[in-house]
């Protein structure tokens, strides 16, 4: 990024001096401040991306081994520490947010089973061979090596198109926006002309304190929170400044135009607008829907990635694989009511529901079993079995 500059002028003097004595050095009474200009590119992105980043770099990743979570190196690398240097929210925040801004990120695995994010990379496709990747470089120090596909975690975010269509829109919002800033710059600046008395022809002495001057009442304007200056004679000064009306209408379109670049990004990666916004009306529905369109499919490109590289075919039709469990997860609490359904109806075991709501499996063979009606009779009761149960049921209360 690189920042342009503008010239905001603080005082501006109109018709100071007349002669043609002064046509040099009348730049030198004119008082510059110099502004970095604003990027909506890089300001829209980073909202964004970070929010998503955030999400998901607060998820556990759960190594799964015959449906229960195994505690090994693996897991502690996932969500505690992937490197010396790094944590595990760091880590996946870094991941994500580098997806998203270049598309892709590659994680090498070192010679110390440390997980780390490559900075910088190139990549030799092969049609029918694993992809080479070769100076692969991670802050200052770069491999002499190469890596082949099946060493290292590759993720794409396959959206080619995201890069090419913000480009071409933030050069447009950026020209406008540029306009609209300078435009704001002149609204908010204060500009007045300074009248000398003792004005006509300029010797060296007479312009030397007349510049003094000016500068010294623009000082203590610019420079105090209470500014007082004294009236002096042979000085009248003409205020120029725009209206306030005008001021507000600006900086009013500035803010505008910030919202919408913002709507417009969050919008290509599936961020519902008042998300970022902070509006919480309809929170429910909105928050469902960020999950479904935007943190969902980014949490199964990472799941599968791992999958694929942390275990083979047969060990993952064996029941071993990596569950992100997150802002995805359901909440059981406000739940109960369809658990209870799940469970009475015989659909699904106990263990199976409490899968669903993101809790680990008990080991207790009677949490396997289907329970079916309201009295949660087991399916492989007999007849005689159930009528007892149902009738026990309907007296209990007298009974006890």
């Amino acid at each position: 990024m690189e920042p342009s500059k503008g010239v905001m002028t603080s005082v501006n003097i109109f018709n100071l001096f007349k002669s043609k004595d002064n046509k040099i050095r009348m730049s030198e009474m004119v008082l510059m401040e110099t502004t970095n200009r604003v990027y909506l590119k890089n300001l829209a992105l980073n909202i964004c991306i970070n929010y998503v980043a955030r999400t998901i770099a607060n998820s556990e990743f759960r190594v799964m081994k015959d449906k229960r979570v195994e505690r090994s190196v693996l897991y502690h690398k996932l969500n505690v520490r992937p490197n010396t240097d790094s944590s595990a929210s760091d880590f996946w925040q870094r991941l994500v947010y580098k997806l998203i801004r270049d598309n892709e990120v590659l994680v090498v695995v070192t010679d110390t089973d440390d997980l780390v994010i490559a900075d910088d990379f190139q990549r030799q496709r092969y049609a029918l061979y694993e992809d080479r990747f070769t100076d692969v470089t991670i802050e200052d120090y770069t491999f002499q090596r190469s890596f082949m596909m099946d060493e290292v975690l590759y993720i794409n975010y396959n959206n080619e198109h995201l890069s090419t269509f913000l480009d071409a829109l933030y050069n447009d919002y950026g020209k406008l926006f540029g306009q609209m800033l300078d435009n704001s710059m002149r609204f908010n600046q204060f500009r007045g002309a300074f009248k000398f008395s003792d004005g006509g022809a300029l010797d060296e002495d007479t312009f030397e304190r007349q510049k003094k001057q000016v500068e010294r009442l623009s000082q203590i304007f610019e420079n105090n929170s209470v500014a007082l200056a004294p009236l002096t004679e042979g000085i009248e000064i003409q205020d120029l400044s725009t209206n306030s009306a005008q001021r507000d209408e600006s900086i009013n379109n500035l803010v505008k135009m910030k919202r919408d670049m913002v709507d417009d990004v969050a919008k290509i990666l599936g961020i519902p607008t008042n998300l970022i916004h902070g509006d919480v009306a309809d929170l429910e529905n909105t928050m469902e829907a960020y999950i479904n369109f935007c943190v969902n499919p980014l949490m199964k490109l990472i799941a599968d990635e791992l999958n694929a590289k942390f275990f083979e075919p047969e060990e993952y039709f064996d029941g071993n694989y990596i569950n992100i469990v997150g802002i995805n997860r359901i909440d059981p609490l406000r739940n109960a009511t369809a658990g209870d359904r799940l469970v009475s109806s015989g659909v699904y075991s106990r263990n199976e529901v409490r899968e669903k709501f993101g809790d680990e499996r008990v080991d207790d063979p009677e949490m396997d079993r289907y329970m079916v009606t309201r009295n949660y009779q087991y399916v492989d009761d007999d007849e005689e079995t159930i009528e007892d149960n149902l009738v026990d049921s309907d007296e209990g209360g007298e009974n006890e």
